[in-house]
């Protein structure tokens, strides 16, 4: 225990200015995706960019696509938060997903975690040695799918957000990136609370359209 605490010292006390600024960035998306805030995304650009870089350097080929995708989603996700209806109220509203939608999801999740397994593994043998294919798919394509679902507000976004954030604590702990494994543990604490805030509002848009 003692070992790990030292580490967790140690690795703070060598955090870069921008892995310190992703960071703050990230956490800073994450609330106000929880409030509903379309801010969620010009600040998850912030975030995204910056650690499309330092995915790379630190070996994380499949944290680096998940963030470039993170970029892309961003922008698809902005221009759908932004829309706006008739009255000029928001077009897109917090629901649950059906039982059809759930398995779109399941497969969405299965499709992305074995391309990035392969992409991981063959990355690892030419160029990235130091890279862990399973536990990189995981937190990517559970990644790839709460991007997707927060893009279209829904609900079980927040599960696929705490599985990556499960994966990711220990992945980046082990790669020297502690004060990023530390974001992601305070990341899973919104997430919950995220995922009890959706709920809510899910409930009372439904009861709204009923």
């Amino acid at each position: 225990m003692q070992e790990i605490i030292d580490q967790f010292i140690a690795g703070l006390r060598q955090t870069s200015w921008l892995e310190f600024l992703a960071v703050v960035a990230g956490i800073a998306s994450v609330l106000f995706s929880r409030v509903e805030n379309i801010l969620v995304y010009p600040v998850g650009l912030l975030n995204t960019t910056v650690f499309v870089y330092i995915s790379f350097r630190y070996h994380l080929p499949g944290e680096a696509v998940v963030n470039f995708y993170y970029t892309i989603m961003s922008i698809y996700g902005w221009w759908m938060w932004a829309r706006r209806d008739a009255q000029q109220q928001p077009a897109l509203h917090v629901s649950f997903s059906s039982g059809l939608q759930w398995q779109q999801q399941f497969l969405f999740f299965t499709v992305c975690y074995v391309l990035l397994y392969a992409f991981i593994a063959l990355m690892r043998r030419w160029f990235t040695d130091g890279a862990i294919p399973w536990a990189d798919a995981l937190a990517s394509a559970s990644a790839f799918t709460g991007m997707w679902l927060m893009a279209r507000k829904k609900v079980e976004s927040w599960y696929w957000w705490i599985v990556t954030n499960l994966a990711s604590i220990p992945l980046y702990f082990v790669k020297g990136l502690v004060f990023t494994s530390v974001q992601y543990a305070v990341l899973l604490v919104l997430a919950v609370a995220g995922l009890l805030s959706w709920q809510r509002r899910a409930r009372v848009s439904a009861a709204a359209l009923q």
